[in-house]
């Protein structure tokens, strides 16, 4: 079986991939604090249960549109 290697991974690649996370987390945090204070339930439970839906939210929610 043949294997290829990658390298290691370059810092800006490396930056670029936790800024994704941090971003994403971000938003998803939003939304559950959001929520939480706004009393959605609903919303609540489905963006801690599908956190696409949390990150989608919390994106929502810092640009305006909920």
């Amino acid at each position: 079986m043949r294997r290829t290697r990658f390298g290691a991974m370059d810092l800006q690649t490396a930056l670029t991939f936790l800024l994704g996370v941090a971003v994403c987390y971000s938003a998803w945090l939003t939304s559950i604090v959001f929520c939480a204070t706004h009393g959605a339930r609903p919303l609540l439970i489905a963006s801690a249960a599908f956190f696409p839906v949390g990150i989608v939210h919390g994106i929502g929610v810092w640009f305006g549109g909920w």
